[in-house]
């Protein structure tokens, strides 16, 4: 890649104005003809800091993909109400003067609770180094640009655009930026997988990812930086997909649990 960004350089190269926190979206960040969508909510994300510094830790998201987005882009945030312990935001990402992805944040303080529990303990697979290369590079087979940012390895399931009858894969992933900790971070590993139907597609055709609900519930990696990613597709009609996502440390404490709903157009 030339003129690329790490996932670090970009958050360190947002500009603050006023209201806003713009950035520069290389070619190395794109999912087809958009920025990556994990991106997309880590620069709303990380802007949402920039603008209102003493948030709490992130619980929840919503992100929406509204439109496509390269280039220049800016973030705006706006607090739509304060309480006791949490706090909700709702963030923009701009592109030519239009919306391309909006996101709504839940930041909440921790409150002393009766409840301590673990209900959803991670699967049993292979260590990432005895996984193989979940998207080789193949000549003929390009893979998404973005994805060169990421280690991805599968533990389980199929790959894109085989024809697989999984449905349900485990993906262990990591920043190649080192550096790449905090809740940014994590969204943006989160999101990388590509949609769970997509292996079953015989041969290419257009997806896209429109809505995704996560909640955050550990954001530190294991020292290493993998993450154990659980993509189960549940539905597939009249050209949309639902999906179930999880998240998982390499220790085996849960980070996230999501959801996406994916538009289909085979």
């Amino acid at each position: 890649m030339s003129n690329t960004s790490s996932f670090c350089e970009l958050l360190a190269s947002g500009s603050k104005a006023d209201d806003r926190v713009g950035f520069f979206i290389g070619d190395d960040w794109l999912q087809g003809r958009t920025t990556y969508g994990g991106l997309s909510a880590a620069l709303a994300l990380h802007a949402a800091r920039r603008l209102h510094d003493d948030l709490p830790p992130l619980r929840s998201a919503t992100v929406s993909f509204v439109g496509p987005a390269a280039g220049p882009v800016v973030s705006t945030a706006r607090i739509l109400r304060r309480g006791r312990s949490v706090s909700f935001v709702e963030a923009d990402l701009t592109s030519d003067g239009r919306i391309a992805t909006r996101c709504g944040f839940a930041f909440g303080a921790a409150r002393d609770s009766a409840f301590d529990l673990r209900l959803v303990p991670a699967p049993q697979v292979p260590e990432p180094d005895r996984c193989s290369e979940f998207l080789p590079e193949q000549e003929g087979s390009p893979v998404p640009a973005f994805t060169r940012h990421f280690e991805a390895r599968l533990a389980r399931g199929g790959r894109p655009i085989t024809g697989s009858a999984d449905h349900e894969h485990l993906i262990w992933v990591r920043h190649r930026d080192r550096g790449a900790i905090g809740e940014a971070a994590l969204l943006a590993v989160a999101d990388m997988p590509p949609p769970a139907i997509l292996p079953m597609f015989e041969e290419p055709a257009p997806i896209s990812s429109m809505t995704w609900l996560l909640n955050i519930i550990e954001h530190d990696p294991d020292p290493d930086g993998w993450w154990l990613l659980s993509t189960r597709a549940e539905h597939a009609a009249n050209g949309y997909s639902s999906q179930d996502m999880l998240v998982w440390t390499r220790a085996g404490q849960l980070a996230v649990t999501g959801r996406q709903s994916v538009a289909l157009f085979a």
